[in-house]
């Protein structure tokens, strides 16, 4: 039985990473090692302060299955055991890991998928004064892929200075629910004239069933709507696409059903992140195959990435090593 081994990191950031939820200058998450017979398999889980959770709490979740783990938990069923979220996330990405290195297979061929190929990959301007979010945009003028967080004010001039400074990319906008209904309505129109391709969770998820009623000119994407192949049933009524990410999910094992649920309903698949490192991004590498939009930036907002971390180039994220994940 593989033995476990899970501890908190804390990860500073190159620069404050602001949203409309708040500021932050590190990166916490918690790793998870399982090992057996001499063979290592690693996951990592970030947790989310807008979810009530810390690194200690995200330990205590994972320290509460040891004992199953020593009496054969599998992969399969620690998705009944614990519940979504970033501690199931690291156990199950860990038990991935360990599985591929097990048989000497990759993990996307146990998981019945092809290959992975690089992906292009949304980097987020975080929030600021518009004149920093214009310069932010134009020292990332080499990505074609820019993600612009917003809260309730400025919205219409902190795009058009982005836009300003970028003409030529691709931008998506996230509120994290920042916005009311009215407000929403309110720059749809000028935000579709920006060359806005997205809106990410523009209203709280609690209501966001304002959204069947808007004349929705722009795709909108659930976030907090939607954590798991659960809550997806009827939000093909109010969402255009849903972003799915591991903490989220709590692993890739559900993040994959998550997928394949969301595309039966229509709704387009985003891939997305927390502030983490690559052994975060790894994994959602498989899931974002095929992805409409892709925001696996995390490690870009680090001060040091691990040292085996993933390839950033131009807009593009590579697929992990061995020595990494999977």
């Amino acid at each position: 039985m593989p033995s476990l081994t899970v501890r908190a990191e804390t990860w500073p950031l190159a620069r404050t990473f602001t949203i409309s939820h708040g500021s932050r200058t590190e990166a916490e998450v918690v790793v998870v090692e399982l090992a057996e017979d001499g063979i290592r398999g690693r996951g990592e889980g970030v947790p989310v302060p807008r979810y009530g959770l810390d690194a200690a709490a995200v330990v205590t979740q994972i320290e509460a299955q040891r004992s199953a783990l020593e009496a054969g938990l599998t992969r399969e069923e620690l998705q009944e055991r614990l519940a979504p979220g970033p501690a199931r996330c690291a156990l199950d990405c860990a038990f991935w890991d360990l599985e591929a290195k097990r048989s000497a297979r990759p993990a996307w061929d146990l998981a019945g998928l092809d290959a992975p190929l690089p992906v292009v990959t949304a980097l987020t301007i975080a929030i600021d004064t518009p004149e920093r979010m214009g310069q932010a945009a134009a020292e990332a003028a080499d990505h074609p892929l820019l993600k612009i967080k917003l809260d309730g004010e400025a919205v219409l001039e902190r795009v058009s200075a982005v836009r300003a400074a970028v003409p030529e990319a691709r931008l998506l906008v996230d509120a994290n629910e920042g916005w009311s209904p009215e407000s929403l309505s309110a720059v749809l129109p000028s935000l579709a004239e920006l060359g806005v391709e997205m809106i990410e969770q523009p209203l709280p998820a609690d209501g966001d069933r304002e959204l069947a009623r808007l004349n929705r000119s722009v795709p909108i994407c659930a976030d907090e709507s939607c954590h798991d192949s659960a809550s997806v049933e009827g939000l093909e009524e109010r969402y255009d696409m849903v972003n799915i990410k591991l903490d989220k999910t709590g692993g890739l094992t559900e993040a994959l059903q998550l997928k394949a649920a969301a595309e039966a309903r229509g709704l387009g698949i985003m891939v997305g992140c927390m502030v983490g490192t690559s052994l975060s991004m790894a994994p959602a590498l498989l899931v974002a195959q095929g992805a409409a939009v892709v925001d696996l930036d995390g490690p870009l907002w680090l001060k040091k990435d691990r040292g085996e971390g993933l390839v950033f180039d131009k807009g593009l994220v590579h697929p992990p090593t061995a020595a990494l994940w999977g």
